[in-house]
């Protein structure tokens, strides 16, 4: 019979083997490879810290987590104006369109929408955490990098808010501002401008206000869904005629201090640190001025009479929105006192204000050097000074 020694000894021997053979699983399992034939386990090292560099050198670190804010809704919708107001806060920077954000959007609806090509992607291991992965990636990239360093980084796509439910799946922080303006102002715009957008006749009047309504109704619907404490509907007409009033609403939505210099926009055209422009968007002449009522009713009186009898049924979303189908022109509002003098002066200025935008869109350079510089650091190496963000928080 063997000793009690020998017995303790061999159950020692067997817990050691048992232990030193649990560690080498563990351990194959993180290189790849499972020892019960269960699932693979991989190692995924942990995500650097990226940041971007403002021109004082600070570093200001970005993830999917911060604060972003996208303003969207239809072209000719105010939409550059509310960038290049919120670009002369000094904690923001929007920046010119991206363009590829919007498109990179409509594949990811393409590919979901699409059953036959959903099941060749999930087959091939593309699943929809992997591509949101990737496209949450793409986009914060793009925000971050495409333009000058700031603490509140902002993207104007008007398109993106069709995907406003997806974008806040992506950023679970992010902030929407969706512009809104009558759809009769929008389509006028649209056309004399020769504003070129998929799918929208610029021959007819008709078929462009339907096809507003339908983007207008995704739109305004998903900023509902999205909910109030994300999404804040802005109206171009109200922006116009009491900027400082509302300025300060959707400075104290975005959890912004509020800045005056916010209206006073047309200071910071093209300065450093100020406001970046494009030569080709087609509202860069407009926003080269101050706020103005110019704009506003240039409409009335331009439409086929047809079009204005049927304006209810061609365009529902206007009574939805709160606009009068029917008034030609309608009320929109009592402006301030400076947006009335900053429309009188332009009227009676006007050689001065055509040659102002001429000597600035001509001073645009075609292509900018590169606004900022990244980096990624790993948290124990990193010996840069964070930018400290001085505005309040909200819940």
């Amino acid at each position: 019979m063997m000793s009690i020694h020998g017995r303790k000894g061999s159950i020692r021997k067997r817990v050691f083997l048992g232990t030193a053979l649990f560690v080498v699983c563990l351990y194959l399992s993180y290189q790849t490879f499972s020892c019960v034939g269960g699932p693979k386990v991989y190692m995924v090292p942990s995500d650097p810290i990226r940041y971007i560099y403002d021109e004082k050198n600070r570093a200001i670190p970005y993830n999917k987590e911060m604060p972003l804010i996208f303003i969207g809704g239809m072209p000719r919708s105010g939409t550059t104006l509310m960038r290049a107001m919120l670009d002369a806060h000094p904690l923001v920077r929007c920046g010119e369109e991206t363009r590829v954000i919007p498109r990179i959007l409509a594949m990811r609806f393409q590919w979901e929408k699409s059953a036959v090509e959903k099941k060749r992607l999930m087959e091939a291991g593309m699943t929809s955490e992997v591509i949101d992965t990737a496209i949450s990636a793409f986009i914060l990239e793009v925000i971050a990098k495409h333009g000058e360093a700031a603490p509140r980084l902002c993207n104007k796509d008007p398109f993106t808010l069709k995907s406003s439910i997806y974008l806040k799946q992506l950023f679970p922080n992010a902030r929407f501002l969706l512009l809104i303006r009558d759809g009769r102002a929008v389509v006028h715009s649209i056309i004399t401008r020769k504003v070129t957008i998929t799918g929208f006749d610029l021959t007819s009047y008709s078929k462009c206000l339907k096809k507003w309504n339908q983007a207008m109704e995704s739109m305004y619907s998903q900023c509902i869904q999205v909910g109030p404490s994300r999404c804040m509907p802005v109206y171009y007409e109200k922006l116009v005629l009491q900027p400082e009033y509302w300025m300060r609403k959707i400075l104290e939505f975005l959890d912004l201090e509020w800045d005056n210099r916010v209206l006073h926009h047309e200071e910071y055209i093209g300065k450093p640190g100020g406001i970046s422009i494009s030569k080709t968007e087609r509202s860069t002449d407009q926003v080269i001025q101050p706020v103005n009522l110019e704009a506003l009713s240039k409409w009335v009186g331009r439409m086929p009479k047809d079009v204005v009898q049927d304006m209810p049924k061609i365009a529902p979303m206007l009574s939805v929105l709160g606009y009068d189908p029917q008034a030609n022109p309608p009320n929109y509002g009592k402006p301030d006192a400076i947006v009335a003098q900053n429309t009188h002066d332009i009227q009676n200025n006007r050689e001065y204000w055509r040659k102002k935008v001429d000597v600035i869109i001509k001073d645009i350079p075609a292509k900018r050097s590169t606004f900022n510089r990244t980096q990624n650091f790993h948290r124990t190496n990193d010996r840069s000074v964070p930018y400290r963000n001085t505005s309040s928080h909200m819940t």
